[in-house]
């Protein structure tokens, strides 16, 4: 089903069926020899989720280097596991600068709260749909899970008045913050991309810092190549056209658009970050989209 300004979804469904992914590939990236990250309970929320196809990745019981011809699986694995080892060292950098504040916007199955050694004093906020954050307290509240940080969730849409939101959370909009974006633009129209960053800006004090990924073609590569994904995911149960969740139309690049409102922007292409973290770049079809994905850092002047 296609996107609308008025849907919603929880981690079984839409949109939240990609964040359920993405924790499972986190799950098996962790348990790999070298690993590049460590989160303990990307697993145990998906299990909760109760996706077969993902349960049975987390579980090792898919052959996943022999998943399909081009490795779908196992490639997606590799690409998280650079892309969340980017995000967690951006918090931690950040927190070493001394920033005490932290949002993570559409956090999904998100556990940087309860596993990044973050410093006393720090407060994170966590911003998704209700069902998506209500979901993923309570599964870890059952497993005896604490937050490493003042943990304070938000349960509103990013396409909602989510500012005034965080505020009335106790968001201190006068102290440096760490943002992150993680694997969200696509999911939002191009005005809705602008609208975000204007109020992560307009929210933000000198000092804060902001880390996401930026795709020059405006993601257009990346839903086409969703299309062959999904196909490969059906074939393992999971009904789900990937290529539907993105929204269409030409976009801003992010790069540019900070810099017109006052970030200092670092950027590197997917490819060299994977050589940063001494990892080579996967070269296959799958990959061809992500090639010249941007991960982008900046700091607000």
């Amino acid at each position: 089903m296609s996107r609308s300004d008025s849907d919603s979804w929880d981690l079984a469904t839409s949109v939240g069926t990609t964040a359920t992914m993405v924790a499972a590939a986190r799950a098996v990236a962790s348990r790999e020899e070298n690993a590049l990250i460590d989160d303990p309970f990307a697993a145990p929320l998906v299990r909760a989720v109760g996706i077969e196809v993902f349960t049975k990745m987390v579980d090792g019981d898919i052959d996943m280097a022999a998943m399909d011809g081009s490795e779908t699986a196992r490639v997606m694995t590799g690409v998280m596991a650079v892309r969340t080892r980017f995000f967690d060292d951006f918090f931690l950098t950040a927190a070493a600068a001394g920033v005490r504040q932290a949002v993570i916007l559409a956090s999904g199955l998100d556990s940087r709260s309860y596993r990044l050694d973050w410093p006393a004093g720090t407060v994170v906020y966590e911003i998704d749909q209700p069902q998506v954050i209500d979901f993923k307290t309570e599964t870890l509240a059952a497993l005896g899970a604490s937050p490493t940080a003042d943990l304070r969730t938000v349960s509103v849409d990013l396409r909602d008045d989510w500012p005034a939101a965080l505020r009335a959370n106790g968001f201190d909009a006068t102290l440096p913050t760490a943002w992150s974006a993680e694997g969200l633009l696509v999911y939002l129209p191009p005005e809705a991309q602008d609208r975000l960053l204007d109020n992560i800006t307009a929210l933000s004090a000198p000092g804060s810092r902001i880390a996401t990924e930026y795709h020059p073609d405006g993601g257009r590569g990346l839903a086409e190549r969703s299309k062959a994904i999904s196909d490969q995911w059906r074939e393992r149960g999971l009904d789900i056209n990937m290529s539907d969740l993105f929204y269409d139309g030409e976009r801003n690049p992010v790069i540019g658009y900070l810099e017109q409102q006052g970030w200092q922007v670092g950027s590197q292409a997917r490819a060299d970050l994977f050589a940063a973290y001494g990892r080579p770049f996967p070269e296959t079809t799958l990959t061809e989209s992500l090639r010249n994905s941007v991960s982008v850092t900046a700091i607000r002047k």
